[in-house]
């Protein structure tokens, strides 16, 4: 095996994806071009282990809290993907491990090859732009999505309002051969019935009043790439039957024309609906749902994923307030990871652009992320935002203008909570007798 190194090395050093080779000690043999560019910044990595370049660790990734796909291999003997948390140097970013044992003539295993693919639009750390968490329930997500995009595999998105559904769609699409295709989105809830074949199939002109000139449809826009449904639960019945011999012959009919036409697209379809419930009670079509749902992927809600909160707080405080360089105070950190969060990121989102606008200051404290919560609260007449125990941390003094905002949020959400003082008291992260003395200042 040894003596076939060097006609290896030379071949993956003329390949355009990073590639290692590591021994049984996990001592990296060699790194081609494209590997020490990506990942080491040009420094020779040779003699390094492989859990220390890529993670800086110090001890194998399967004794670190990561999958090995070493361990894999040496049970397997064969081929093994993992997804994983590498440190680059624009930090860290996840990518995509293909690992193959490499056996002597007698058939032993003495090195790996690793050939990595880096996601560019999927972080552990907080990013512009992509998908971003560290929670096992996002990664194992994550890991799904990517071993089904480069098939033709029709994906089914299941989870809840605001879990991600269309960021996941699209990136499963742009880990596609379909990636340089269109990716073309069917708001399937916002469509009534007339509606609907007309967006998907296109129509000719005069085919119905107001039709006066012909349009491509929706499915023929997206012919060579991603064709995504978002909420197909609420395709009218009468539709799903055409629906259906689109995904299942590519061939569809422009609202008003007899030409038979052909698409070539691949189906991601969301829902938020539970699709067999419906099923029973004959408002979806059983042969639909099993043309769709090829490969389903739920995904996990906030409240599932809590430890990426304070992660994607600080993303979306970056989106939401790009020149402000705001950062969340402990206190309200802990109060972010408490709040269930029912509307999931999309309600994480609004609770952060909230709380960046009632703050003057470069740090977001938890008297903001309170007057941001409690604004949903104020307009339900609901204690939910309030009433929710949380874990408990200490709350930092504030100086001049700042404590007034304090002072002016914990009235508030004393006036709008519903429930009992400990309740209160419990939400806010103090004592009973606490607050009772600070709601006794705020009325002299």
């Amino acid at each position: 095996m040894s003596e076939d190194l060097p006609a290896l090395m030379s071949y993956l050093d003329g390949l355009p994806e990073p590639h290692i080779v590591f021994d049984m000690d996990y001592r990296i043999v060699s790194a081609n071009t494209a590997y020490l560019r990506e990942f080491a910044q040009g420094q020779d990595v040779r003699g390094q282990t492989c859990y220390e370049v890529s993670h800086r660790f110090q001890a194998p990734c399967d004794q670190a809290g990561e999958s090995c796909p070493r361990a894999r291999a040496l049970v397997s003997g064969q081929r093994e993907r993992v997804l994983h948390l590498h440190h680059t140097p624009c930090g860290e970013a996840y990518v995509n491990i293909e690992l193959a044992p490499l056996k002597d003539r007698r058939g032993r295993i003495r090195y790996f090859i690793e050939k990595m693919e880096s996601l560019a639009h999927h972080h552990g750390a907080p990013g512009e732009q992509g998908m971003v968490g560290r929670a096992p329930a996002f990664r194992a997500t994550l890991e799904m999505a990517l071993r089904v995009a480069p098939s033709a595999a029709s994906v089914l998105l299941l989870g809840e309002s605001g879990t991600g559904k269309e960021l996941m769609a699209k990136a499963i699409h742009e880990a596609s051969p379909r990636a340089s295709a269109p990716f073309v989105v069917v708001e399937c809830a916002s469509l009534s019935e007339t509606l609907f074949e007309s967006e998907l199939f296109g129509h000719e002109k005069g085919a119905f009043t107001g039709a006066t000139s012909a349009r491509v449809g929706l499915a023929e826009s997206a012919n060579g790439g991603t064709l995504f449904l978002d909420e197909v639960g609420d395709i009218p019945m009468s539709m799903q039957v055409k629906l259906l011999r689109l995904l299942e012959t590519g061939t569809f009919r422009r609202v008003g024309s007899s030409d038979l036409r052909h698409t070539d697209v691949r189906v991601i379809a969301a829902t938020h609906r539970p699709l067999r419930e419906m099923i029973a009670q004959q408002q979806f079509r059983v042969d639909l749902y099993h043309r769709l749902s090829t490969f389903p992927i739920r995904l996990p809600p906030l409240r599932e994923r809590r430890e990426d909160i304070p992660l994607l707080a600080d993303t979306l405080l970056a989106r939401v307030a790009p020149l402000r360089h705001l950062s969340i105070a402990p206190a309200g950190q802990h109060r972010l990871m408490s709040h269930p969060f029912s509307g999931n990121i999309r309600e994480l989102r609004n609770v952060m652009e909230r709380a960046a606008l009632f703050c003057d200051g470069d740090v977001i404290e938890l008297s903001h992320i309170e007057q941001a919560l409690a604004a949903d609260a104020w307009e339900s007449g609901a204690p939910t935002a309030l009433a929710v125990p949380m874990v408990s941390a200490p709350v930092p003094a504030l100086p001049g203008h700042r404590q007034a905002q304090a002072d002016a949020a914990l009235w508030e959400a004393a006036q709008a909570h519903r429930g009992s003082r400990a309740e209160l008291a419990a939400s806010l992260g103090m004592s009973e007798r606490s607050l009772y003395r600070k709601l006794k200042a705020l009325k002299r």
